[in-house]
């Protein structure tokens, strides 16, 4: 197992995602306990030390879960992350009920690492509302040994995060974004990187796989990496795209059963970081991975100005790309219900005055009512 140094801790590079966990009859509220433990046997086995769950995990159930099965080993051979809540705003005022709880679930004293969840558009004002009082609270619980480490998950954009920084980056000793080599450009997690490293914050890494798409490419992209690498799985050029991050200190993955465990063990058992020319490949196979569903918009911008309804068209192909390339997913949906409804896709009157000057001849009117209708 290959350990990353941090803050004189050695964490293993690989961190064992609880978010998606075995289930039975594939309800994602029932955990398989009896897996879910041989997997995290395994894990501990093989140099895994670092474990990572959260509130609303498994319908809650990963906490209880992860708690009873980690409650066999003793709690120095384990760093375990929980999160607060805040993708739920409901939750905002209750930081010390729900903190306490999480404790009692996973039947510990103290997290070793204990993240603010989810930051985005919906709730960075909320977040960042000191009448809620939750990073005074949490800052008070790193003081008493019950937090050892703080940090932050984030789905949001750039704008979002450079927000959540301002405010609270000198507390921030981890930042845990979404990283892959699709989203390396395609979600501009490069400049997220960037923003981390500048104010010394260590990278953590959520959705390695961009939830399994990576583990599947097509044969004409896997063709194109097996004859770079031969004796590598496509699973596990998206790890070595990331090793060759000198930023990332831990890999989570949310694995769902014993082979996937064992693949990525095995993977990180060494340290293979890609060369330039590997790089490109990979790339490559991104951009060829996103051309065939995503629009190619370049935000050139031209189209601003011929908006009689004033939207922002690029921000709306971008998300009109994240929801296709993803098969739906959360981040669009959350972004566009934040925006005020003038500014929807549903606003656009199809005149189709910014396609007349669109260089990538893209039929935006179209691609606009499109996203609105799957709204």
């Amino acid at each position: 197992m290959i350990y990353k140094e941090f803050q004189g801790l050695k964490l293993s590079a690989l961190g064992f995602g609880a978010m998606r966990l075995p289930t039975i009859n594939g309800q994602d509220s029932v955990i398989d306990e009896e897996q879910s433990a041989a997997m995290v046997d395994y894990a501990m086995n093989n140099g895994i030390n670092y474990y990572d769950t959260a509130w609303g995990y498994h319908a809650g159930n990963s906490e209880l879960v992860m708690g009873k099965i980690l409650k066999q080993y003793p709690r120095n051979q384990f760093y375990l992350a929980s999160k607060f809540p805040g993708y739920d705003l409901n939750n905002m005022g209750k930081v010390e009920e729900i903190f306490e709880k999480q404790l009692e679930k996973c039947q510990v004293d103290y997290f070793d690492f204990y993240l603010i969840h989810n930051v985005c558009e919906m709730n960075i004002d909320a977040y960042l509302d000191r009448q809620y009082g939750i990073m005074d609270y949490l800052l008070k619980q790193k003081n008493a040994g019950r937090i050892k480490y703080i940090g932050f998950s984030i789905h949001g954009g750039n704008e979002v995060m450079r927000k959540f920084l301002d405010a609270y980056g000198e507390h921030m000793e981890f930042g845990q974004i979404q990283l892959n080599y699709i989203d390396w450009t395609f979600q501009d997690a490069k400049t997220k990187v960037d923003m981390l490293r500048e104010r010394n914050i260590s990278v953590w890494v959520m959705e390695p796989l961009r939830g399994g798409k990576l583990a599947a490419v097509n044969e004409e992209n896997s063709a194109m990496l097996r004859e770079k690498r031969p004796d590598e799985s496509v699973v596990s050029w998206a790890f070595r795209f990331l090793q060759g991050l000198p930023e990332v200190k831990m890999i989570l993955s949310g694995m769902s059963n014993m082979e996937q465990l064992k693949q990525n063990v095995e993977t990180f058992a060494s340290d293979k970081p890609l060369n330039s020319e590997e790089q490109k490949a990979l790339i490559s196979v991104a951009a060829n991975m996103i051309s065939k569903i995503a629009l190619p918009c370049t935000s050139c911008g031209y189209c601003l100005s011929h908006c009689p309804q004033e939207l922002n068209i690029p921000e709306l192909l971008n998300l009109y790309n994240e929801f296709y390339f993803t098969g739906g997913g959360f981040i669009a949906p959350m972004v566009i219900g934040t925006m005020p409804e003038e500014k929807r896709p549903s606003a656009c009157i199809g005149c189709r005055s910014c396609e007349a000057v669109c260089p990538q001849q893209i039929k935006i009117s179209d691609a606009l009512a499109e996203l609105a209708a799957a709204m």
